[in-house]
């Protein structure tokens, strides 16, 4: 498996489902513009995508007190930019079916951890800017996509046992990606919203997510570099090594520190988070 053989698979993806597409029309205009009505007519329109949904934001994870019975009351709650989130995380998760037992993540594991990181950045990032936590959220819910891409591609190679030895026995993933296949897995999901047309920043963010500083791409701004740095505090805190460990937590505490920001608050979150997942274990 090669660099170059991956990047010609994702180009040669078809684009999203037909309601996807549509919904992601809504927000051509920016999140501010879109058609609230419109959009939960839509999302109602497809049982399954509603089910979905609903599914998802009614686990313990995200905190609501109460039930979420319907689209219209998720739209209110989580706001129009996390419900397109849920539609792209389930639209993505359906085009691009993989076994994820190559990383020792049942599909139902490595899905609950996407949102583990979505519901991680939505408590905690919430207290420090609602807006770019709409923009955060939505982004960690998919942005591990790339290692279903590589999964996929694992599935039938003369590589994938090699690659799930070498994975479980890594310490460092990203390193470990980048020695295996020339690239890391969300690079590789930068390139698929690219080609899905997805929200530009999401690929900003993720193509120079493990890069150093001195090597970011000129548009990354001082919004942008926080946005990294973000990111990288939730996927250190729950990854597909380590989810919600005192270790991950505290490595990420230290992070957390480094960008100026209130640690307490974190740990606090990271912890709440953190029982819910062993109540459900």
């Amino acid at each position: 498996m090669t660099y170059e053989g991956l990047v010609k698979n994702i180009d040669d993806m078809p684009p999203l489902s037909k309601v996807a597409v549509i919904i992601q029309g809504l927000y051509a205009g920016g999140e501010d513009n879109v058609n609230v009505k419109k959009l939960i007519r839509m999302i109602e329109a497809d049982v399954m995508l509603t089910a979905n949904i609903l599914k998802m934001i009614n686990t313990p994870y995200y905190g609501f007190r109460s039930h979420i019975s319907s689209i219209s009351q998720a739209v209110t709650l989580l706001g129009t930019q996390q419900i397109y989130s849920l539609v792209l995380h389930y639209a993505i998760s359906k085009q691009l079916e993989a076994d994820t037992t190559i990383y020792g993540f049942n599909n139902a594991q490595f899905n609950e951890m996407c949102i583990l990181q979505s519901s991680l950045m939505m408590q905690w990032y919430a207290k420090i800017d609602l807006r770019d936590t709409h923009i955060l959220t939505s982004l960690a819910l998919i942005m591990e996509s790339g290692k279903i891409i590589i999964s996929k591609e694992l599935m039938g190679s003369d590589y994938r046992e090699e690659y799930r030895k070498g994975f479980l026995a890594c310490e460092d993933i990203p390193k470990f990606e980048q020695e295996f296949l020339s690239v890391t897995s969300y690079y590789l999901s930068a390139l698929l919203f690219e080609h899905w047309h997805l929200t530009p920043v999401y690929s900003i963010v993720l193509k120079n997510l493990d890069r150093d500083k001195s090597e970011y791409d000129e548009d990354v701004d001082s919004i942008i570099e926080q946005y990294i740095q973000a990111i990288d505090v939730i996927r250190t805190t729950i990854n597909l090594k380590e989810v919600l460990t005192d270790t991950s937590i505290q490595q990420a505490v230290q992070k957390v520190e480094n960008m100026g920001l209130d640690a307490e608050h974190f740990i606090v979150v990271a912890q709440r988070i953190k029982k819910k997942y062993e109540e459900r274990a």
